[in-house]
């Protein structure tokens, strides 16, 4: 008997493959491919272009974009924001439409977060060659401008033949479910084959269920971690977030309810707990708080749940100074749970942490530890208090009085989005996480122009939801033409755009670092050739206005949080614009440290001095073996 097909095209096939696959976990099920964004070229728009005109906005969803780069963003908004269970795809052109995808495919891969990728490539018959916007490799003819997605790709593939398809199609859809191995996959797709037609078997456009898995973890692994955990008398959780991914707050409080054992937060991991638990001592590391990273410096078991221990969070190994301090790591993928050389329990997190739960049934740290950590986040609430206050309404607010008037206006579904500059470091020490999906950093990239695309997919996986893209003014100016989309689409996001007329955050790491915040401002040129002369006459809310956004001005402490205040009300994409003060910096000092690299010889006395500063904090770092 002959199996039954369907005469479609590769791009045709492709579409309605992607619009029946399906995840499903704890006995939900969410579409895999919920849309797709695109901008079209030559490379795209006959294939791809014509499958998702043909299909229809029923089959798939699409969304038109402004910058590749920035579709990415928006699909790993999108898919961070409902736990990596629902992803987009985003097609290009060849050429530059391609590689514009590199930077938004690595901050993907990075973070651990699912996109697919769909760029256009060139003929593989090699009929008409070169093309236009040809890489021609002088001894690799099977090179294309997409071969530099390969390192910052989950799977790659190249799809020269219809048939070959079918493969790449399900090797993509079980790598973007699958948490241990999910990131950005590309299939690039020659755009003769894209319009090829193939005879494909109705098997291939069947509904398909991709189960995430709950792995649990492994017998032994667990009595050794339960035995680390009772022999130690100041242990520490750093919450990663691995907990995010695997919607196991629930299960991490339940932990710490029973163990009194304290939590501190990467970036990724804020919000695991509610910041009023009692056990929560917020961010940790470089930008963390000063009862984090104390307690830190003296934990003699730090039990890793879902984090990969980047230098911010390790402060380049100075942190853990404990010399008998040991490591438990709790993650879904080994390779993660391995590092610095810790006992692992590498399964899922709200398995593993329910299952340590159970097996430390009894054990509580030493009250005098509880009263220990618990007076430390009493005393860094007045930290935050005095840095989110402000003494006069009326004048120009700091970066973190807006942070303050933010938070007092910000319900527990709101989300707040950022990336990059001073802000992540502000925003990790005095931030007040009120529910697990409001803090959205991305910070494993650390990628600038992320939020405002970011703010647009997690308007599109959760509507109506109050959503906040902070955005100081370096990167507001290398990525703001996502507004258009908002506006296009009526996505009522609000954009906090900060202005400080330059590099705020590389300006201050620069002079700690010898060099003296050369190239950091935005100014004229004085007469000396540097940039120090007055500030440029941009107006960024002007130009925020002109896309299509409503505008509100603010100028005092007062003003602005009226102003946060009106646009949270409000139904249309909306523009909070504030110069900030920064003569008078009101966020707390660095707890720990970070490494870099100083020049180890200058004729400047800047960098000698920072060189000296630098040689003394190396004398903490230690490897953990």
């Amino acid at each position: 008997m002959s199996t039954p097909t369907r005469r479609l095209t590769v791009a045709q096939a492709l579409v309605r493959f992607l619009s029946v696959q399906y995840t499903e976990r704890d006995g939900v099920r969410h579409r895999l491919i919920a849309g797709t964004w695109g901008i079209f070229g030559h490379g795209n728009v006959a294939g791809l272009g014509q499958a998702l005109l043909e299909a229809g906005e029923e089959v798939m969803p699409f969304h038109q974009g402004r910058n590749e780069q920035s579709m990415v963003h928006a699909a790993v908004g999108h898919a961070r924001h409902l736990d990596r269970l629902s992803a987009q795809a985003v097609t290009t052109s060849i050429g530059p439409g391609a590689t514009n995808l590199v930077t938004g495919a690595a901050l993907a891969t990075i973070n651990r977060i699912p996109v697919l990728l769909l760029p256009g490539d060139y003929f593989a018959t090699r009929t008409a060659d070169p093309l236009l916007q040809q890489l021609e490799h002088p001894t690799e003819a099977d090179v294309s401008v997409n071969d530099t997605l390969r390192p910052v790709s989950r799977w790659f593939d190249r799809v020269t033949r219809p048939e070959a398809l079918i493969p790449s199609a399900l090797n993509a859809m079980r790598i973007l479910a699958d948490p241990a191995e999910t990131g950005a996959v590309t299939l690039a797709l020659p755009q003769d084959v894209q319009a090829e037609a193939h005879d494909w078997p109705e098997e291939f456009f069947a509904d398909r269920v991709w189960r995430v898995r709950r792995p649990a973890p492994d017998p032994v692994e667990l009595a050794e971690a339960v035995r680390a955990v009772r022999s130690a008398s100041r242990p520490l959780i750093v919450a990663g977030g691995g907990i995010h991914h695997s919607k196991a707050e629930e299960a991490l409080k339940a932990l710490v309810d029973a163990t009194g054992i304290p939590v501190a937060s990467t970036q990724a991991g804020k919000g695991s707990l509610r910041h009023d638990h009692p056990a929560d001592l917020g961010g940790i590391g470089h930008t963390g708080t000063s009862v984090s990273d104390d307690l830190a410096r003296t934990a003699d078991l730090v039990i890793g749940v879902g984090t990969r221990y980047t230098d911010f969070t390790t402060a380049s190994g100075t942190l853990f100074l404990d010399p008998a301090v040991r490591f438990l790591n709790l993650n879904i993928t080994g390779f993660d749970a391995h590092k610095l050389a810790a006992r692992t329990l590498v399964c899922d997190a709200r398995a593993g942490l329910t299952a340590l739960t159970e097996a430390l049934s009894g054990h509580r740290v030493d009250p005098a530890y509880e009263s220990e950590y618990r007076s430390g986040r009493e005393r860094w609430e007045q930290v935050v208090d005095a840095a989110f206050g402000a003494a006069d309404e009326n004048a120009v607010p700091t970066q973190t009085q807006l942070l303050g008037a933010l938070d007092a206006v910000v319900g527990d579904e709101d989300v707040v989005i950022n990336a990059a500059g001073s802000l992540p470091g502000d925003l990790h020490k005095l931030w007040r996480a009120r529910s697990p999906r409001q803090y959205h950093l991305e910070y494993g990239y650390s990628c600038m122009g992320y939020e405002i695309p970011a703010a647009i997919g997690v308007q599109q996986a959760s509507p109506g939801t109050p959503v906040w893209a902070l955005v100081g003014d370096g990167t507001y100016l290398m990525m703001p033409t996502e507004i258009v989309t908002a506006v296009q689409e009526g996505l009522p996001i609000n954009l906090v755009l900060i202005q400080n007329h330059g590099y705020a955050s590389i300006g201050g790491l620069s002079e700690t670092v010898g060099a003296e915040r050369f190239g950091t401002a935005y100014r004229y040129r004085a007469a000396d050739g540097t940039f120090s002369g007055a500030p440029l006459p941009v107006d960024l809310a002007a130009n925020a206005a002109s896309l299509g956004m409503d505008v509100l001005r603010a100028k005092t402490v007062r003003e602005l949080r009226e102003a946060l205040t009106a646009a949270r009300a409000s139904d249309r994409p909306t523009c909070v614009y504030v110069e900030t003060d920064t003569a008078n910096p009101a966020a707390p000092p660095t707890e720990a440290w970070w490494d870099v690299p100083v020049a180890e010889v200058a004729s400047r006395e800047a960098a000698v001095q920072a060189r000296g500063e630098y040689d003394h904090q190396l004398a903490d770092r230690r490897r953990h073996l």
